[in-house]
């Protein structure tokens, strides 16, 4: 599957278990939030890993080193979210700082890294990397708890 198109749909659907987690209340918000977060987590993992390296240019070096400072962000709001239950005061407003916060970062890539993407690569190389992505993405799955991995990389953004 096309790189891109990969981490666009999953764009979607991490907005979209997160907006469920923020509607529902008690067990099932908890239980929405750690679905949403195992998904970013690999998310993640599979851009810094494989996708953000082999899109590393000169014209998407800034667009890249913002994204990772984004990820480091998010990755310390799973982590906080971790430590708390639902019925905690800051709970919820942590939750939707999660939100916005994936929100607004998948919006940057689709408007600013993923057209610079389009010029870099053919589709052959898009799909190869898709493929590579979505490997990484369920090995992580398989492992278990991705969650807690990302709530781990929390002292500093990664390095491009």
């Amino acid at each position: 599957m096309d790189a891109i198109k990969l981490l666009t749909a999953q764009h979607r659907a991490l907005e979209n278990v997160l907006k469920k987690a923020l509607q529902a209340n008690g067990a099932e918000q908890y239980a929405l939030f750690k679905q949403g977060a195992d998904e970013l987590s690999v998310h993640i993992a599979s851009e810094e890993q494989i996708f953000y390296p082999a899109v590393k240019a000169k014209r998407t070096r800034d667009i890249l080193l913002e994204s990772l400072e984004e990820h480091l962000s998010l990755k310390r709001l799973i982590a906080d979210l971790l430590t708390l239950k639902p019925a905690d005061d800051t709970f919820q407003p942590k939750l939707k700082v999660l939100s916005e916060q994936a929100e607004h970062h998948h919006k940057e890539e689709e408007e600013h890294l993923f057209p610079k993407v389009t010029k870099l690569l053919d589709d052959k190389e898009l799909d190869d990397l898709g493929s590579e992505m979505q490997a990484l993405q369920l090995a992580l799955i398989k492992h278990g708890d991705p969650r807690k991995s990302a709530a781990d990389e929390t002292a500093e953004a990664q390095p491009l």
